[in-house]
């Protein structure tokens, strides 16, 4: 028997010691055929990771280990690596032998294996780290989500000045699914339904009113402001379903019909609980703590918008009385001063005749003027009231009542030209009357004028409204505040708003002309 030489020894060794690192490794090492793509050998390792044994898996062609939209990888890897002369990371997945797939990160090299062109390949399981991702995406997306529709329903609901309780229940819905919900109001020591969601039995239902007997009972069911999620309404062992079902009382049986959880949820502001949302589900312990966490967001923005509709009908109510003192106030300064002045020279017309019939007729041309006046200061006062009048009557007919108003109360000539056929938008033409009320009750009060001239023309597209007065005129370029005309700068944000551009022309002296012009929009071009 010959001896081996110290080289065939050492290359034993040392094949036998790639043998042990190979069968140990606790990464899936495969080698493969580049021409046949199939399995030459393969560690524990990577067996068990494909949930095969050696005899299966030696020799298996990689579209069965391998998932299909990462075979194409193999080739490209062992062209890429032979080409680089250095080992190529990539994700692939894999299949085990039930078929399933998992996560693999592999690093592959070109290598040279019994004379013949091979890919090695160090597979490591990476699934859990795969899905952990997914799953931690998932949830940044269901937030991103979340976050999205928070802020859409906080829009929603602030840009609503009138209160709509069914869209409240609607916003909620698209973050937490209920079987059904109410959203109630607290009125005294009540709680009245608003509005519901759910089955047509309960949407149908007038109203639910839920007497609550005491201050604890009120406490209690708000919670410190924190939503109260119930697991089981019809549990016999917890507390928070027993109370459930003795605030419903009667109502029990129908409000909890089918259903299994439910969530309380207060809808309060700073620290005025303004009622509660009462959210149903038919699954038991469906809603959790993120569940809550949303809702009772999405009742924070109903108790806003609560809020803003309470305020609105006082802003209402308030400009309602104030329109009222106004047109009290004008009916007391204009028609009733023409009517007293009317009312005392009709006294002493009789007398007057019988002394001196010139004068007499004088002074029923100023019984006329007056009583003139007061019918058109009623008639502009009686469109005040009916603000589609404005609207709806040609604005050359709403500048004569108002130059026939203000001739008959400070007897000044009013002259009013009127160009036929113009049309202006409604918010448009209400600007133009409110502008010329406003002009021409600056002429009684401050111009000292014995004439007056409206001019309404169209010019083009241009609408113009002439406002002339013979009167002291002031220093436009001294302060409003110096000569008491903050009205002009209302004038011109009215002007404004509609995008219209008012002047104004004054001098000491030379009388006053305010300029109003407004354009419409020009007809678009046809391609």
């Amino acid at each position: 028997m010959k001896k081996k030489n110290c080289t065939q020894l050492n290359a034993e060794d040392q094949e036998q010691q790639y043998q042990i690192i190979f069968e140990a490794a606790s990464d899936g090492i495969i080698i493969s055929d580049v021409e046949t793509r199939s399995v030459v050998d393969a560690n524990p390792a990577a067996l068990a990771m494909h949930g095969y044994t050696r005899e299966e898996f030696i020799g298996l062609h990689l579209t069965l280990y391998i998932h299909p939209d990462s075979q194409s990888l193999f080739t490209q890897a062992y062209s890429a690596a032979r080409q680089k002369g250095s080992p190529l990371d990539i994700s692939a997945i894999h299949l085990k032998k039930n078929g399933s797939a998992f996560y693999v990160e592999a690093r592959r090299t070109a290598i040279l294996f019994q004379s013949r062109p091979c890919v090695l390949s160090i597979v490591r399981d990476v699934s859990q780290r795969v899905q952990a991702e997914h799953l931690l995406h998932q949830r940044e997306e269901l937030h991103r989500r979340e976050q999205a529709t928070l802020l859409e329903i906080s829009q929603t609901l602030a840009s609503s000045l009138e209160l709509e309780p069914g869209l409240i229940l609607d916003q909620l819905r698209v973050l937490v699914e209920y079987t059904h919900a109410e959203l109630f109001v607290l009125d005294g020591t009540d709680m009245v339904a608003l509005a519901v969601r759910g089955p047509r039995r309960l949407e149908e239902r007038v109203s639910f009113r839920i007497p609550l007997k005491s201050p604890e009972t009120l406490l209690k069911l708000f919670n410190a402001h924190r939503p109260d999620r119930i697991a089981d309404v019809w549990s016999t062992l917890d507390p928070s379903a027993q109370f459930l079902r003795s605030i419903l009382a009667e109502q029990a049986d129908f409000l909890l019909e089918g259903v299994q959880a439910w969530m309380w949820v207060p809808v309060a502001i700073k620290n005025r609980v303004i009622g509660s949302v009462g959210v149903a589900h038919l699954e038991k312990d469906y809603f959790t703590a993120h569940h809550a966490d949303l809702a009772l967001i999405v009742a924070n923005q109903a108790a806003i918008a609560f809020t803003n509709a309470e305020l609105y009908e006082n802003a209402q109510t308030l400009a309602a009385l104030q329109e009222r003192q106004r047109l009290a106030q004008n009916l007391h300064d204009a028609v009733n001063q023409s009517l007293f002045s009317a009312g005392l020279i009709a006294d002493v017309l009789p007398r007057l005749w019988e002394r001196d019939q010139n004068e007499a007729r004088k002074s029923l041309k100023d019984l006329r003027r007056l009583t003139r006046a007061a019918q058109a200061e009623m008639r502009a006062l009686m469109a005040e009231l009916r603000p589609s009048a404005i609207i709806d009557t040609e604005l050359g007919d709403l500048l004569h009542l108002l130059g026939n108003a203000l001739s008959g109360r400070v007897n000044v000539p009013v002259t009013v030209t009127v160009a036929k056929e113009i049309s202006l938008p409604p918010e448009t033409q209400m600007v133009f009357y409110r502008i010329c009320q406003e002009a021409l009750n600056n002429v009684a009060k401050h111009a000292q004028a014995s004439q007056v001239h409206l001019d309404l023309k169209q010019a083009g597209t241009t609408i113009e409204l002439h406002i002339r007065d013979n009167g002291q005129g002031f220093e436009p370029e001294q302060t409003l505040a110096e000569h008491g005309r903050y009205g002009l700068q209302m004038m011109r944000e009215r002007a404004e708003a509609v995008g219209a551009k008012l002047t104004v022309t004054s001098q000491p002296g030379r009388g006053t002309e305010l300029i109003l012009q407004w354009a419409k929009d020009p007809p678009k071009e046809t391609k």
